[in-house]
């Protein structure tokens, strides 16, 4: 097991394959300032590099998920904002855009364990999430609204593959706050669970026993062909299918499936996707 901590905003472990990364700020909520940004998209792109990793568990520590950005302290440098904000190009992801978007680009499922409040920011970022399981008490917010903005974190590109656009329009208008209950039944979340901790760790451990390397082509495949031209989404099977059946990964498992009363071989790393 390998240990990292992130500037102290973030908690980065290593086990069997699995990241678990626990945002470390529990006595702001966990709340977004921009030692919090930065520690993110660090440990989003350390996780990209590393090609050993299965599964990411996302947790935060203390009473809530993610209260959302800590407005003071942000504004507290005329600098903050502009950091936050600035982009090279349009189309690119800006600093508070990647906390989000960020966990999409990494090759391996990643789970959000939300538990208390989930509000703005915080969901935001768990909308980057592969899967979202929530304890019974989270509530959720898209809270810009109270302060007269609207969501510019990258939770867009997520949010209008699994929300009808009446709710979505909603939530985001009103900034409203919807329980764990409400979530589940709007698509938010992917299961609500009295252990959510424990429901994500089982829910790593099934896919760990599947190649990495198809589990990472699905996710990709899945992410960039939801809404794409259907003649690109075969032309990406098909690429992807050939890729897969060219790696070790592929043979390993098809070995495993074949003798099951034996011993399973372990996978290698898998491709860069």
């Amino acid at each position: 097991m390998t240990t990292n901590n992130i500037d102290k905003r973030i908690e980065l472990q290593i086990k069997n394959n699995i990241a678990y990364v626990k945002f470390n700020r529990a006595k702001k909520h966990n709340a977004l300032d921009m030692p919090m940004f930065y520690a993110i998209r660090d440990t989003i792109n350390d996780l990209r590099r590393d090609r050993s990793i299965r599964a990411v568990i996302v947790e935060g520590k203390g009473e809530d998920f993610c209260s959302g950005l800590d407005i003071k302290a942000v504004m507290k440098s005329a600098k903050a904002p502009l950091q936050l904000l600035f982009k090279w190009l349009p189309w690119q992801a800006n600093l508070a855009q990647y906390v989000s978007t960020g966990w999409r680009k990494i090759p391996a499922p990643v789970i959000m364990v939300l538990h208390g409040r989930c509000w703005g920011g915080g969901l935001q970022i768990a909308l980057g999430g592969d899967f979202r399981i929530a304890a019974p008490d989270t509530s959720i917010a898209i809270m810009e609204a109270r302060w007269g903005l609207i969501p510019d974190m990258g939770g867009t590109t997520a949010l209008k593959e699994i929300v009808n656009l009446d709710i979505a329009k909603e939530l985001a208008m009103t900034g409203g706050i919807i329980n764990a209950e409400q979530a589940l039944n709007y698509g938010l979340v992917t299961h609500v669970d009295v252990e959510p901790s424990e429901k994500a760790l089982q829910l790593a451990q099934a896919i760990c026993q599947q190649s990495p390397d198809a589990v990472a082509a699905t996710k990709k495949l899945y992410n960039k062909s939801w809404w794409s031209n259907p003649g690109i989404t075969l032309a990406r099977e098909s690429y992807y299918q050939i890729k897969i059946l060219l790696g070790r990964n592929r043979k390993i498992k098809t070995y495993n499936q074949l003798h099951q009363d034996e011993k399973p071989r372990a996978f290698v790393n898998r491709q860069n996707w």
